[in-house]
C-alpha cells in the first residue's frame, strides 16, 4: 500500500471513542461487559463495515493483464449485514437467567447499538454516530435517575439482591425465619459449614425487594441481631 486513508484511521479513530463512551457507563456500574468489549465490538463493527465497502472492489488488477471485471454487480452490505447477526452471539453471552429473573438484558442491547454505531463510523455517517451515542449514554445514566426518583414504587420493578452471611452455626435458623418474614421473595437459602472452623457458617441467599429502602434495615437488622463475622450485601440488575 503506497499511502495511508486518512479518512479511515478517522473512522476508527471515532468508533474507538464512541465505542470508549458506552462501554465506560456499563464499565463504572460493575456490569458483565465494559469498556474492552464495548470498544472492541464498537471498532470491530467499524472494520467489517470498512471491508464491505472498500475491501472488494468490483474491478480487480491483474499481474501484466488489463483490468477485468471480477464480481459483476457488487453488494456492500454483504459482510456488515452479517454483523446483526453476530453481535448477537456476544449479546447473548450478557444475559444471564436465574428461574424466572433474567439479567443483562441492558448490557446486551448496549453492545447491539454499540455495533450499529461502529456501522455508521464505517460507512462515514459521522453525525449519526456522534447523536446515536449521545443518546445511548443519556438512556443509561438519565432514565436510570429518573426511575428511582420519580417513578412510584407501586410501578418499579422489584429488586434482586443477594446476601452472604458468615456467623455462628445457631444462628441460621434465626436469619431464615427473618429473611422469609421481611423480603418479597427469597429465591434461595443455603448454608454451608466453613472447613477451617465447622462451629461457622456461611449462610447465602438471593430474594428480591420491591422498597429497596428496605434493605438498609434488612441489612442492619441482620447484624444486631447475629453479631454475624461479616455480612456482604450485592444488587443483581442488569
Amino acid at each position: 500500500m503506497d499511502y495511508i486513508n486518512t479518512d479511515f484511521i478517522i473512522r476508527l479513530l471515532l468508533a474507538l471513542v464512541l465505542g470508549f463512551a458506552l462501554g465506560l457507563e456499563r464499565e463504572l456500574t460493575n456490569k458483565y461487559a465494559g469498556l474492552r468489549t464495548h470498544i472492541l465490538v464498537c471498532l470491530g463493527a467499524c472494520v467489517f463495515t470498512l471491508l464491505s465497502i472498500y475491501g472488494f472492489p468490483t474491478f480487480a488488477d491483474g499481474d501484466n493483464v488489463v483490468v477485468t471485471q471480477a464480481t459483476g454487480i457488487r453488494d456492500t452490505a454483504r459482510i456488515a449485514a452479517q454483523i446483526v447477526t453476530g453481535i448477537g452471539f456476544i449479546g447473548a453471552g450478557t444475559v444471564l437467567r436465574n428461574g424466572p429473573i433474567i439479567m443483562g438484558l441492558t448490557t446486551a442491547a448496549t453492545l447491539w447499538i454499540a455495533a450499529s454505531i461502529g456501522m455508521a463510523c464505517g460507512t462515514g455517517l459521522y453525525d449519526i454516530a456522534i447523536v446515536s451515542t449521545l443518546i445511548s449514554v443519556a438512556v443509561l445514566t438519565i432514565i436510570r435517575v429518573f426511575e428511582q426518583r420519580f417513578l412510584p414504587s407501586s410501578f418499579k420493578q422489584s429488586k434482586r439482591f443477594k446476601i452472604t452471611i458468615y456467623c455462628n452455626e445457631e444462628d441460621t435458623k434465626k436469619i431464615y425465619e427473618y429473611l422469609t418474614s421481611n423480603v418479597d421473595d427469597m429465591r434461595d437459602f443455603s448454608s454451608k459449614k466453613l472447613l477451617e472452623n465447622p462451629n461457622k457458617t456461611k449462610i447465602t441467599s438471593t430474594f428480591e425487594l420491591c422498597n429497596k429502602k428496605a434493605i438498609n434495615e434488612i441489612y442492619e437488622k441482620l447484624n444486631q441481631m447475629t453479631s454475624p463475622d461479616a455480612v456482604s450485601l450485592q444488587e443483581l440488575n442488569d
